[in-house]
């Protein structure tokens, strides 16, 4: 993709986002039936089940299950996802990491000196060459700050990568639609895009600059690259309040995250049983999803993290607080027609929905 389309890539993800955040929006309004309110509920009811929503109930003809099973694909495809978000994540961090390394260290200036000695220079020049070196220093701090959120969402990618392997043990049944499939495939490409946005232009530009001039001088004739250590990990602690504490909402929701995977993961002791039990322990104690609020949790530590700034973040956000708040209306309702004893206290909103949509 050349440099120019590159430019195009914050409007489009926003679009994208809203593109995928409306449906969700509209089938939670209370659009009447005869408008097609139910038919768009019970629509995205079905693309976003997966798992235990997406198993037919014992009273369904054999032809539906077998139309259901048509357009699903196993529930282990959940890997897909991570590796996908690893992948992108790690590209992109790595090209933005070696950019701001190569053109915007140091972070801070070097020498007060520096800035002295110039305005005697330039005279009466002195508060625009002030206004220059703010705005230079502006646009370091906002390359360092992309490379800080692109760690946090590299340390997410793969801590679920890993507890998809290891943590949890999807039954054979279990499964999700397709559309829900491609769905995830899109947000792990998407997400670390939108975080990284405001930089990829500049970061895209220099680097193909570079292979082109690799192209043209050849291997010989090119400079080492020189790696100092320092230089690659001290921008990123002189970060500021905001970065840091988007980092400590973000390892406050991955910490109770965790715990709420391992609970999920230990419910089922033989991994071909399909027998499923109440959760409880840590926020399942509260609401019927503490995994999707932590969740939600982790995603804003990542929005306090980059400042705020760049549009497509917030609209990421968004659909992340839709689509988790969706699924977990849904994931409740399953509990309390599985569950004649299930807490309904656990996320009494959703019971409030739930009553209001039967």
């Amino acid at each position: 993709m050349e440099t120019e389309g590159w430019r195009a890539l914050q409007p489009l993800l926003c679009l994208a986002w809203l593109a995928a955040t409306l449906p969700i929006v509209a089938a939670a309004l209370p659009i009447p039936a005869a408008a097609g309110g139910q038919l768009l509920r019970r629509l995205l009811s079905a693309f976003s089940s997966r798992g235990k929503t997406v198993s037919p109930s014992p009273a369904s003809s054999s032809g539906s299950s077998a139309s259901k099973a048509k357009f699903t694909v196993p529930q282990k495809y959940f890997m897909h996802f991570y590796v996908v978000g690893v992948v992108a994540t790690t590209i992109l961090l790595l090209a933005i990491w070696f950019y701001a390394y190569m053109k915007m260290t140091p972070l801070l200036p070097e020498s007060s000196s520096y800035s002295t000695i110039a305005s005697h220079l330039v005279g009466s020049n002195s508060f625009s060459f002030g206004h220059v070196r703010s705005r230079t220093m502006g646009n370091k701090y906002r390359v360092w700050r992309t490379v800080f959120v692109l760690l946090l969402m590299e340390i997410q990618v793969l801590r679920r990568l890993y507890e998809t392997e290891h943590v949890f043990h999807y039954s054979p049944s279990a499964r999700m639609h397709i559309v829900g499939y491609l769905t995830g495939l899109f947000y792990y490409v998407a997400a670390p895009l939108s975080l990284a946005s405001s930089c990829i232009p500049e970061a895209a530009e220099y680097l193909q600059g570079q292979v082109a001039e690799f192209i043209v001088k050849g291997r010989a004739r090119m400079p080492d690259l020189v790696i100092d250590s320092s230089s690659l990990l001290l921008p990123l602690l002189k970060m500021g309040w905001s970065q840091w504490i988007g980092a400590v909402i973000f390892i406050w929701g991955s910490l109770h995250q965790i715990r709420c995977h391992a609970i999920l993961g230990s419910l089922r002791e033989h991994k071909d049983s399909d027998e499923y039990v109440i959760p409880c322990g840590d926020w399942f104690n509260w609401v019927s999803c503490p995994h999707y609020l932590a969740e939600l949790v982790i995603y804003f530590g990542m929005l306090v993290a980059s400042g705020g700034e760049d549009i497509p973040v917030w609209f990421l956000f968004l659909f992340v607080i839709t689509n988790l708040s969706f699924a977990a209306v849904e994931t409740h309702k399953w509990y309390l027609q599985k569950f004649e004893d299930y807490p309904c206290s656990r996320g009494w909103e959703c019971c409030i929905v739930y009553r209001k949509q039967l």
